[in-house]
């Protein structure tokens, strides 16, 4: 059975209840006020879609030379949005600040690792940048190059990505917590020319070489490309130095602060972003200039409901597509003041995201699943550090990504953090789409726990089955978007072949996106649900599950902190359920153990029905985790099998965690 087969039909339990209207005040001041305000938009895009998308261009972006046409499908699916205008990203991020009122408006709050703090406005970091810019181009860099960025979160990495943009390189961010084959193997597939990293990046009180991991990828060979590596002082530490090397500081210094942006087609590849395929090895996702920086504006607009007055701190890293839409690029195009955070949640203890909301009055807070479910163990296990002891009332909105959220952290989020008064925006979206595609529109859209509602205007999302025809509300099946939207990916980087057959394949007819995802609407409400990814759907018996559902039953149980699961082959059942949990107390052992596994056993039997029982379970003190938070299940699915895992684990921050994981009751 193909992966697009298997997540037909995805089951599910007890439908989500629970139903939480827009706050009235919230409502009379939002930029989407009311369900009829979201239906509007969601007319308008569907009566003339060019209309819709070329209006909101015109509007919302600078061109220096007007597009003519808006959407161009004559060579689907390598769909272009506005292509014959020329534009410069960085100018519309820094440039129109400086004229419209926001140049001395504070850009970004940077929290250090050891809680120091700075601030830096437009017209400062306008300089910054143009002062990096015009660096890069000193050492030869020109348009259409490619730039790999491996830096620590920092002001300096944002301004690394706009300083590619302002001249119309081409960056590719590697996470800061990727080894050197994973750094080598990126180098070499972008065809890279330089290099930006710093000596060293600062996380939870320590010092982790980068410098030394860029050196390191070039022992590996195929580099040779790379004619510079910027480096950017963090720590003063050690380093290796070699004469294609030059200090960041030494290459700004005499440099102008003001640097003509490159004009570039709206179409020309803004950047790279690598991210993990099915078949092991990572695809270059790539994405435009005009229509990416659109989407992520407007989306700062409708789903944040941004005001001029507002703090917001989205807690990802540059390193993944979440840091690049809503750090680099959708605040500072809606001229936002951000935080920018260097350190980990944890770190001095596990009340410093809401130590940092209290210090700079937070008022739009966007954070990770994995993070608020690690944080409700740590709350309950230290109640000075729990959130009702931090003066949390600047808040005003709570965001979620990366996963979906199961009901009971997002009921946890919403009381504990958001005081019942703060709008949740569950986001469903992917480093593929380039911003948000479903969300709750704060201020219209009635919150239910654990679904992402429905999705944004101009965003055609549907349910279908493995030969692409709609299914009813209430039948799972593949997630795909029936027509294309100005942020799409554009194509996988020198290989558009595995492009159509990822994201367009036959089956579903060659030009519908495929997410990836399987998903479920609600009988009554028409909200979608995401039950995880198509190969993350369990064949049981000839039942088919979502492996989410299955996790989010285990962590509404009041024992349970953290629950990921897997499917591993059953010689009897096709295929066995397989969960990692980790509880509220210290990790059990023997008899207790096993006891504790038949009662979670029962309870999600109660939860969802007998054939959602797992078969197995195992007890860890955490799950194996990226340093980002996200947890490394394709490593849980090996060790579910018995397995030696013998793939790259240096990503995770805790290694340690899988040798506990092998032992099985």
């Amino acid at each position: 059975m193909s992966e697009i087969e298997s997540a037909n039909e995805t089951q599910t339990g007890k439908q989500e209840s629970r139903i939480f209207p827009p706050p009235a005040t919230f409502q009379a001041q939002a930029n989407v006020s009311g369900m009829d305000d979201y239906r509007a938009l969601c007319a308008a895009a569907q009566t003339d879609e060019q209309d819709f998308w070329c209006k909101l261009a015109r509007e919302q972006l600078q061109w220096h030379k007007p597009f003519t046409q808006g959407l161009d499908e004559s060579n689907a699916p390598f769909y272009t949005w506005f292509a014959d205008g020329e534009m410069n990203v960085s100018y519309n991020c820094l440039d129109v600040h400086l004229t419209n009122g926001n140049a001395d408006k504070t850009a970004i709050i940077f929290e250090a690792d050891d809680g120091t703090s700075s601030k830096i406005s437009y017209r400062e970091l306008h300089q910054k940048v143009s002062k990096f810019a015009n660096g890069l181009r000193s050492l030869g860099v020109k348009k259409g190059d490619r730039v790999i960025i491996y830096m620590p979160m920092s002001v300096e990495g944002v301004a690394a990505m706009q300083a590619c943009a302002r001249i119309g390189a081409t960056h590719s961010v590697v996470f800061g917590g990727f080894s050197a084959k994973s750094l080598q193997e990126r180098i070499i597939d972008a065809g890279a020319v330089a290099v930006i990293t710093s000596d060293y990046q600062v996380r939870g009180g320590k010092q982790l070489p980068l410098k030394a991991i860029v050196d390191e990828a070039f022992t590996l060979g195929g580099c040779e490309g790379i004619a510079n590596v910027v480096v950017y002082q963090r720590t003063g530490g050690q380093v290796h130095w070699s004469t294609r090397d030059i200090w960041l500081h030494e290459l700004t210094k005499d440099q102008p602060a003001d640097c003509e942006p490159e004009w570039v087609s709206a179409e020309h590849p803004l950047f790279i972003l690598y991210t993990s395929g099915s078949t092991g090895k990572p695809k270059g996702v790539q994405h435009s200039s005009g229509g990416y920086l659109l989407w992520t504006k407007l989306t700062m607009q409708w789903v944040f409901d941004l005001k001029p007055t507002d703090v917001f701190w989205c807690t990802a890293d540059i390193g993944w597509v979440t840091g690049h839409s809503y750090i680099a690029y959708g605040p500072l195009a809606a001229g936002a003041t951000q935080i920018v955070f260097e350190g980990i949640p944890t770190f001095p203890n596990a009340g410093r995201f809401w130590s940092t909301i209290e210090k700079h009055k937070t008022t739009i807070f966007y954070t990770a699943p994995t993070a608020i479910r690690s944080l409700i163990k740590a709350a309950d296990g230290d109640a000075t550090i729990h959130p009702n002891k931090f003066n949390l009332t600047s808040l005003r909105l709570l965001g979620s990504v990366g996963e979906p959220i199961n009901p009971e952290a997002w009921m946890w989020y919403y009381k504990n953090v958001g005081r019942d008064l703060c709008p949740i925006v569950d986001t469903f979206w992917q480093t593929e789409t380039g911003g948000i595609m479903m969300s709750p529109l704060p201020g219209a859209t009635p919150l239910v726990p654990g679904s992402c509602t429905l999705p944004l205007p101009g965003i055609a999302s549907a349910i279908v089955d493995e030969a692409g025809h709609d299914l009813p509300n209430g039948q799972g099946g593949l997630l795909v978007v029936k027509r294309p939207w100005p942020s799409m990916i554009r194509t996988i980087w020198n290989d558009p072949e595995r492009f159509k057959k990822s994201y367009f394949p036959e089956e579903l007819g060659g030009n519908i996106y495929l997410a990836g995802d399987g998903a479920i609407r609600n009988k009554e409400t028409g909200y979608f649900t995401i039950t995880g990814r198509i190969d993350d759907v369990l064949n049981v018996s000839g039942h088919r599950m979502g492996t989410m559902e299955i996790e989010s039953a285990l962590v509404a149980n009041p024992m349970v902190a953290e629950a990921a699961v897997v499917g591993r082959p059953d010689d009897t059942t096709g295929e066995a359920i397989c969960a990692f949990v980790v509880l509220k107390r210290s990790r059990p052992t023997g008899d207790e153990a096993r006891q504790i596994a038949i009662e979670l056993r029962n309870w999600v039997a109660k939860e969802i029905g007998p054939i959602a029982k797992p078969k197995e379970i195992r007890f860890g003190d955490n799950l194996p985790k990226t340093r980002s938070g996200k947890i490394m299940r394709r490593l849980l699915r090996i060790l579910a099998k018995g397995e030696v895992i013998t793939q790259d684990v240096s990503t995770l921050e805790n290694p340690a965690i899988l040798e506990q994981l092998k032992e099985a009751l």
